[in-house]
C-alpha cells in the first residue's frame, strides 16, 4: 500500500476513505446495582485496603472443540505470578471459583433489557450463559461469565443508521495495581460488577465519526439514570482496520476524547505495516523465505559502555543477538506518530518475555544510539551477518531471553505477512502498544453451572412501558426549548433529567434557569465537596414550587440548596432559619431604599452605574431570596433616575 499519511489535523474524510478505514466500538458500562452479577457481594465498594493476598498461575485449557485459544498460549509463555488483593467485605468464594454462581442479578438484567430496547435490538427469548477465557489474570477463575440479550439493532447518526451487532451482559474484571517482570497485582473490589457491552458494526469511516458514535452510546446508556459514573465506570474498546489490513482492537480507552487520535495512529500503523510487507517482498523476504538466527554475544560485549547492557552483565545476565536477514533499515520505518517499527519488537519482549525495564532491546538500524561502531562490526563478524541484515540485541536471564528471541523472530515473520491480529493498549499520547494476541472464537464455551433463563413477556412488557425518551429525541426537544449545547449534554446524562421536565412542565419554570440549577450549580456544589446525591428530587421540586407559588424569589433557591446540603435539614426548617418565609412587597422595598438614597448621594461615586451597584449590594444582602433581583434592579434604576432629576 502506498499512502503518505498527513499529520492528524490535516487528514480529511477523503483521505480516510482512500485507505479504506473502518471502525467499530465495544462500549463497557457498569450498571448501578446494589449487588454483583452472579453473587450477593455489594457492588461499587471500592477500597485500596485488603485483608489477604492469593497467588495463582494461569494455564490454558482446551475448548469444547479441543482447541487452544491463541491468547491463552501467549499468556502461558509469560510465566506470570498473579497476586489478588482481596477484602472480606467485597469478595466471596464465588469470585475465587470455590463455590457455584448465584442466578443472575434481576436488577442488572432489567437494566440491560431496557438498554437493548433503546438500541432497537431483536431480543432473544432465552439467555444462555457462556464462559469467556481471560488468561491475563484479570479474573481469578480464568473466565468471565457473559450472555447476549439482543442482536441486529441500530441507532441514528447524522443521515444514516449505525448498526448494533449485539448487547452483552457480563462481569467486570479486577483493577490492575502493577505489572512488573513476572509479577502482576490486582485489586478485586471491582470484580464481578455488572457490565453491559453494546457492540457496533464497523460502520464508522473516520476517527471523528467513531468518537461521535461513542458519545451517542454514552448518552443513551446514561439517559436511563441506571449507570455508574466516574473514571473507569465506562470504557471503550475501538476496532480499527484499513483496506488490506485486519481488525485490531484497542482496549480500555477511558475517555472518548482520546478516540480520534488513537484511531488515526492505528490506521497509520496498519498502512505502514503493509508498506513494510511490500518492501520486504521486493527484497525477496516472504513468510516462507524468511530467515533468522539467534546467538549468545555476552563475551563480545563484556567491555561495552552501553549502560543497560553493562548493568545486565554486572547482574550475571546474558546478551542475545537475533539476526533478521535482509531487514536492514526496516526497524526505523515510522509506524505511528513519533514511533518506529522497532517498538513492535520491544513491546513483544516487554509483554511476553517480561523484560519490562526499558530500554529492553538495541538494534542496528539506530546503531549509534546504543553501541560504538566497532562493537557492531565485531557482532556482525561473530554472527556472520552482512550489511543487509538487521541485528536486535536483548538481555536478561536465560529463560527470559530465550522467550524474547523467539518472540522477535515471530514478530519479524509476521512483518512479511502484513498486519498481525493484535489487541493493543491505548497509550496517553494517542499511540498504542501491544497487549496480547487477538482472542479467537476458541475462548468461548457454554457455562455448565447455570441453566438457560427464559425472558417472559410480562417482564418485557413492564420494562418497555417504562422506557425513557430516546436520547436523540430528547436532544431535539431541549434545543427547541432554547437550551444551549453546553447544558444539553450534561442534562441528558444527569439523573435529574426527569425532574427538569417536571419543573418545566408542571411548574412553568424557565428551562435555562432550571437546567443551570440542576446541572451547573449542582456540579459546583459537588466540587466544593458537598454530597449532592443526598438531596432527593422531591425536596428540590418543593423548593421550586415555593418559588412558583410566590413564596420565594428565584435568587434564594441557590442559598436554600446550599443550606440543605450543609445542614441536612428539611425545607421548611431551612426557610425558617434563613428568614425566607414569604416575599417582600414593592412598598417594603421602597421603604428600605429611601434612607439609602438620603444617606448615599450620587456625588460620592464615579458614575451613576457605580452608585446603583452600591445600592443593589446593600439591598440584596437583606432581600436575597425574598424579592426578585431583576425587579429590584428596575426599582433602583427608576428611583436613582428620579433622584438625579430632583
Amino acid at each position: 500500500m502506498t499512502f503518505s499519511f498527513k499529520p492528524f489535523h490535516l487528514m480529511s474524510p477523503r483521505d480516510y476513505e482512500e485507505i479504506g478505514l473502518r471502525c467499530g466500538l465495544e462500549i463497557h458500562q457498569q450498571l448501578l446495582t446494589e449487588r454483583k452479577l452472579f453473587c450477593r457481594c455489594p457492588a461499587g465498594c471500592y477500597s485500596e485496603d485488603y485483608d489477604a493476598v492469593i497467588l495463582r498461575h494461569m494455564r490454558p485449557t482446551l475448548s469444547e472443540l479441543g482447541e487452544y485459544d491463541g491468547t491463552a498460549l501467549m499468556e502461558k509463555k509469560t510465566r506470570k505470578n498473579i497476586f489478588y488483593r482481596i477484602h472480606q467485605d467485597t469478595v466471596c468464594t464465588y469470585e475465587m471459583d470455590d463455590t457455584p454462581p448465584f442466578f443472575i442479578d434481576d436488577r442488572a438484567l432489567d437494566i440491560a433489557i431496557e438498554v437493548a430496547y433503546l438500541l432497537h435490538l431483536n431480543m432473544v427469548s432465552e439467555l444462555h450463559i457462556a464462559r469467556k477465557q481471560y488468561l491475563d489474570g484479570s479474573i481469578p477463575t480464568g473466565f468471565q461469565r457473559t450472555t447476549i440479550l439482543g442482536v441486529d439493532g441500530w441507532i441514528p447518526y447524522r443521515d444514516r443508521k449505525i448498526g448494533i451487532a449485539q448487547l452483552g451482559l457480563e462481569e467486570d474484571a479486577c483493577r490492575e495495581v502493577s505489572d512488573r517482570s513476572h509479577d502482576r497485582i490486582y485489586l478485586t473490589d471491582r470484580l464481578g460488577m455488572p457490565l453491559i457491552e453494546p457492540v457496533t458494526y464497523p460502520d464508522m469511516r473516520t476517527p471523528q465519526e467513531t468518537a461521535e458514535v461513542a458519545e451517542i452510546l454514552r448518552r443513551l446508556t446514561r439517559s436511563t439514570g441506571k449507570m455508574r459514573t466516574g473514571y473507569g465506570a465506562g470504557r471503550q474498546d475501538v476496532n480499527v482496520s484499513v483496506r488490506g489490513g485486519t481488525r485490531i482492537e484497542i482496549k480500555g480507552v477511558p475517555r472518548i476524547s482520546r478516540i480520534p487520535l488513537l484511531v488515526h495512529n492505528e490506521a497509520m500503523r496498519q498502512c505502514s505495516l503493509l508498506h513494510i510487507r511490500d518492501k520486504l517482498k521486493t527484497r525477496g523476504v516472504t513468510p516462507e523465505s524468511f530467515q533468522s538466527s539467534s546467538h549468545d554475544v555476552t563475551r563480545i560485549l563484556k567491555n561495552t559502555s552501553y549502560v543497560p547492557i553493562r548493568a545486565a552483565l554486572e547482574r550475571g545476565e546474558r546478551v542475545m543477538c537475533v539476526v533478521l536477514e535482509r531487514f536492514a533499515g526496516i526497524l526505523k520505518e515510522n509506524t505511528q506518530t513519533d514511533t518506529v517499527f522497532a517498538k513492535e519488537f520491544s513491546d513483544r519482549v516487554r509483554v511476553i518475555a517480561c523484560l519490562t525495564e526499558l530500554p529492553n532491546i538495541a538494534h542496528s538500524d539506530a546503531a549509534s544510539e546504543y553501541l560504538a561502531g566497532g562493537e557492531w562490526q565485531k557482532l556482525r563478524k561473530r554472527v556472520n551477518a552482512d550489511q543487509a541484515d538487521a541485528l536486535i540485541l536483548v538481555w536478561g536471564n536465560r529463560e527470559d531471553t530465550k522467550v524474547a528471541c523467539s518472540e522477535i523472530v515471530i514478530r519479524a515473520r509476521e512483518a512479511a505477512e502484513g498486519v498481525p491480529s493484535d489487541t493493543r493498549q491505548a497509550l496517553r499520547d494517542g499511540t498504542n502498544g501491544f497487549e496480547r494476541v487477538l482472542p479467537g472464537a476458541e475462548r468461548m464455551y457454554p457455562d455448565t453451572d447455570l441453566p438457560p433463563i427464559a425472558i417472559g413477556k410480562v417482564r418485557l412488557t413492564r420494562i418497555k412501558a417504562q422506557l425513557p425518551e430516546p436520547v436523540w429525541e430528547q436532544e431535539q426537544r431541549y434545543r427547541e426549548m432554547g437550551l444551549p449545547e453546553t447544558l444539553i449534554e450534561p442534562l441528558i446524562i444527569s439523573p435529574r433529567a426527569a425532574l427538569f421536565d417536571k419543573l418545566v412542565r408542571d411548574l412553568g419554570q424557565r428551562p435555562i434557569f432550571a437546567a443551570v440549577i440542576l446541572v451547573q450549580r449542582m456540579k459546583a456544589f459537588a466540587r466544593e465537596g458537598l454530597a449532592t446525591g443526598q438531596l432527593d428530587d422531591g425536596t428540590i421540586y418543593a423548593l421550586f414550587q415555593a418559588h412558583a407559588e410566590g413564596r420565594l424569589a428565584r435568587e434564594g433557591i441557590v442559598k436554600v440548596l446550599r443550606h440543605l446540603l450543609v445542614t441536612a435539614t428539611n425545607l421548611d426548617e431551612t426557610l425558617s432559619v434563613l428568614g425566607l418565609e414569604g416575599l417582600v412587597t414593592e412598598e417594603e422595598v421602597a421603604a428600605r431604599l429611601k434612607p439609602l438614597l438620603d444617606g448615599d448621594r450620587r456625588s460620592g461615586f464615579s458614575s451613576r452605574d457605580a452608585w446603583r451597584r452600591h445600592l443593589m449590594g446593600r439591598l440584596m444582602g437583606a432581600l436575597l431570596g425574598r424579592f426578585e433581583g431583576r425587579r429590584l434592579a428596575e426599582i433602583v434604576a427608576q428611583e436613582t433616575e428620579e433622584e438625579r432629576e430632583s
